[in-house]
C-alpha cells in the first residue's frame, strides 16, 4: 500500500470515528431534551449508552433500565435478551448496577447461623414481621453448608422496630430471632440498657442500597435479589458466587 493511500485511510477512519462520536453525542442531546420536554415528571437521566441492538440506547435511573429510539420518540420497558446464548442482557446489566461489595458489609451488625462448613455465604435484610422472610428462613434449614448473616430492618411499621430491638438485645440474639422465625416464639421484652446502633445502622445500610422490601439477599458474588428465592435457586446462586472467589 502507497504512502498516499495509507494516510487517505488514516483519515478516513479518523473521520469515522469523529462523526460516529458525534452521531453519539447528537442522539444523546435529542432524547434527553425530547424526554425532559414530555416528561418533565421524569427522574434525572443519570446515563445514555448504546445497546447490541442498532439505533436502540438504554437510559439509565439510577439502577433502573430503560430503552429508547435515537431521538426519544419512544421509551421501551423490558427485558433484551440475546438469542444466541439465552443471555437476558438486561437482567445482567441490572445486576451490575445493584451489585453490593459483599467483603464491604458490616457483618459484625447481622445477626449469624450456619449449617454444617458454613463455608458459602449468605447475607439477607430481614423484618421480623414480614411473613415472606419467615417462610424463607424456614426454607433455608433445607441448604447446607452455609453461614447466613441476617441485617435486621424493621421497615414495616407496627411494632417491628420493639421485636427487632428485642431480639438484637436478647442474650443469644441468634436463638432468639430464630425462635421466633421458626416457631413464632416471640422475644424476651428487653427492659435494661442495650445499644441499638447496629439497627440504625442497619436502616442506613439499606436505604443507601435502595432496599425497599424484604427479605431482600445478597450473595457473596454481590448479586442481589429482591424477594425470596426457591431453593433450587439459591442453591445456584450459591454455586455461582463460591466458583466466582475461587481462585484461577
Amino acid at each position: 500500500m502507497s504512502t498516499l493511500r495509507r494516510i487517505l485511510l488514516a483519515a478516513f477512519c479518523a473521520g469515522t470515528l469523529v462523526a460516529s462520536a458525534t452521531v453519539a453525542v447528537a442522539d444523546d442531546n435529542a432524547i434527553r431534551k425530547n424526554i425532559a420536554e414530555r416528561f418533565p415528571d421524569w427522574p434525572k437521566i443519570d446515563e445514555i449508552s448504546k445497546t447490541p441492538i442498532p439505533g436502540l440506547y438504554e437510559i439509565r435511573l439510577g439502577t433502573e433500565v430503560f430503552y429508547s429510539d435515537e431521538q426519544g420518540n419512544h421509551i421501551v420497558e423490558g427485558a433484551i435478551v440475546e438469542t444466541k446464548t439465552r443471555t437476558n442482557l438486561t437482567e445482567a446489566r441490572v445486576n451490575k448496577l445493584t451489585a453490593i461489595d459483599f467483603a464491604a458489609l458490616p457483618l459484625k451488625d447481622a445477626i449469624v447461623w450456619k449449617q454444617g462448613t458454613g463455608a458459602r455465604k449468605l447475607v439477607i435484610f430481614a423484618d421480623p414481621n414480614c411473613g415472606y422472610c419467615k417462610r424463607f428462613e424456614r426454607d433455608l434449614q433445607g441448604v447446607k453448608d452455609v453461614t447466613v448473616y441476617t441485617f435486621l430492618y424493621p421497615i414495616l411499621g407496627g411494632d417491628s422496630p420493639e421485636k427487632s430491638r428485642d431480639i438484637w438485645c436478647a442474650k443469644d440474639n441468634t436463638k432468639a430471632w430464630r425462635d421466633w422465625m421458626l416457631t413464632g416464639a416471640p422475644p424476651v421484652r428487653n427492659m435494661g440498657a442495650c445499644d441499638t446502633g447496629a439497627l440504625q445502622r442497619n436502616v442506613a445500610l439499606g436505604k443507601k442500597h435502595r432496599v425497599n422490601g424484604t427479605p431482600a439477599l445478597v450473595f457473596e458474588d454481590g448479586k442481589r435479589v429482591p424477594g425470596a428465592l426457591p431453593l433450587d435457586q439459591v442453591e445456584k446462586n450459591l454455586a455461582t458466587a463460591t466458583a466466582a472467589r475461587k481462585p484461577g
